[in-house]
This record gives structure tokens, sequence and C-alpha cells, in this order.
């Protein structure tokens, strides 16, 4: 048995903007659309967790990279190796909280 819905949440609109979200919705009601935007938008999508943790990974490896030729430290093929798998296997939790901290920090402006 799902859990009643016993909460409710509201805004004005513009009739613009009502109009637009009418369109938006289709079949569906404005309040049920609204609902299923808010609920997606509360978390990240599996496309944004592998694009942002595949940013940090290769954010991760280049700092150590650009650290080591600057400090004129040799680099071996296991230094590489070993910085790519801890990359690797750290990459969805940074991700997760860095977009975890998005879309829960209130926004400046």
């Amino acid at each position: 048995m799902p859990t009643p819905r016993t909460r409710s949440i509201s805004t004005k609109v513009t009739e613009e903007e009502y109009a637009q979200f009418e369109a938006l919705a289709g079949t569906q009601t404005i309040s049920e659309w609204a609902r299923d935007v808010l609920l997606r938008a509360s978390k990240p999508s599996p496309s944004d967790q592998t694009i942002v943790a595949e940013l940090l990974a290769l954010r991760m490896i280049l700092v150590n990279v650009l650290f080591s030729i600057a400090n004129r430290e040799p680099l071996t093929s296991e230094d590489m190796q070993d910085m790519i798998n801890r990359a690797d296997a750290s990459k969805l939790a940074k991700a997760l909280d860095r977009l975890t901290a998005a879309t829960t920090e209130p926004q400046a402006g």
C-alpha cells in the first residue's frame, strides 16, 4: 500500500508560466507533473553522476601527474596505474557528494 500524500507545496505563477506548465504537463494534471519534476530535480540523474565522476577522476589524475612533473619525480607505468585505480575507486562517492551538495545547499542570488 503506497504511503499517503499528506503534505502540500504551493506557489504563485504568472498566466504565461501557467500556460507553459499546462503544455509541458500534457495529459498529467499540473500538480502531478510538478510533483514529478520536483522529485526528479531532487536527485542527480545517472548521466550526471557519470559525467561528474569521470571529471573528478580525471582531475585527480591530472593534479597528481602535474604535481609529480613539477617536483621532477619520475612517473612509472605502475605509478600511473595506481593513480588511475585510486581515482576510479573514489570517483562515484565523490560525485554523489558533490551532486548532493549542489541540490541541498542554498543557491546564491
